[in-house]
């Protein structure tokens, strides 16, 4: 058995009542056999900063009410890359009481779309 480990990190650079931004560097443990970025990286840096933009800059704490939890993920992979900087913006289609919408685009460093991710989140009990 082979065994497999990564590390995945990203910085939220801006975070405002409409929009989040983050930004993830491109390291060897996020990477696929053929030297891209593996699409789950991506998918797991567009969700997390989905989940920041629902959150509203609520502190996360272990066991929390209120965590908004993913329950529907639609992804369109439109491109990648192999060095350099992965960014992503999400912002709302629908803000709501019970379940919120929010769609993010990830892009690499020339701006190109690589992933546009569509996540509906519902508050935790």
């Amino acid at each position: 058995m082979k065994d497999y480990s990564g590390e995945i990190a990203f910085t939220i650079t801006d975070r405002q009542d409409d929009h989040v931004l983050g930004e993830m560097p491109v390291r060897p443990g996020i990477m696929n056999p053929f030297g891209t970025v593996h699409a789950g990286a991506m998918l797991w840096f567009a969700d997390v900063v989905a989940t920041h933009l629902v959150l509203g800059g609520e502190d996360v704490t272990a066991g929390m009410q209120g965590f908004p939890l993913a329950i529907n993920l639609n992804a369109n992979l439109t491109g990648n890359q192999k060095e350099g900087t992965l960014r992503a913006r999400a912002e709302f289609v629908k803000r709501g009481r019970s379940v919120s919408v929010v769609r993010t685009q990830v892009t690499g460093d020339d701006g190109r779309l690589l992933v546009e991710v569509t996540t509906s989140h519902v508050a935790s009990r």
